[in-house]
């Protein structure tokens, strides 16, 4: 074997080494590994109105599921406007699901009005990614 031969495939080893790398840390939830901060980091994405980063904290599943960070803006802004524009965010309780966290949020829309959803988070290696977000019902309130 010349030269040449053994170094023509180690050249693209390594551009795949420096690739694989360079997506790795470009990862949209790397080294976070409480799920509150995926949350923040996506909704920070939405205020921005950067529906490919918001898209990049998704699960697989999900997108699959919308296929486009144009298709999942779209539906975020028509669904779950209160994530698009919130006024503020609080945490609340987490609760480990198997493998997978529950972790309520309550989020103050522009119009001061208060609702509360579940995020369902998957984990991504040392991360986590947002697998599903429910909106939860008002509790009745007695006059």
């Amino acid at each position: 074997m010349d030269r040449e031969t053994f170094r023509r495939p180690l050249r693209g080893w390594l551009r795949a080494l420096a690739a694989a790398l360079a997506l790795g840390l470009a990862a949209p939830a790397a080294a976070q590994s409480d799920p509150r901060e995926v949350i923040g980091a996506q909704i920070d994405r939405f205020l921005a109105d950067d529906f490919a980063g918001a898209f990049a904290y998704a699960a697989p599943g999900i997108q699959r599921l919308f296929g486009t960070p144009e298709n999942f803006g779209r539906m975020v802004q028509q669904g779950y406007p209160m994530v698009w524009r919130p006024a503020e965010v609080t945490y609340g309780a987490a609760e480990e699901r198997g493998a997978r966290v529950m972790q309520r949020v309550t989020i103050t829309d522009e119009a001061g009005r208060v609702h509360t959803l579940l995020y369902e988070m998957v984990p991504d290696g040392e991360s986590w990614r947002i697998g599903g977000v429910r909106i939860l019902a008002a509790p009745d309130v007695g006059v």
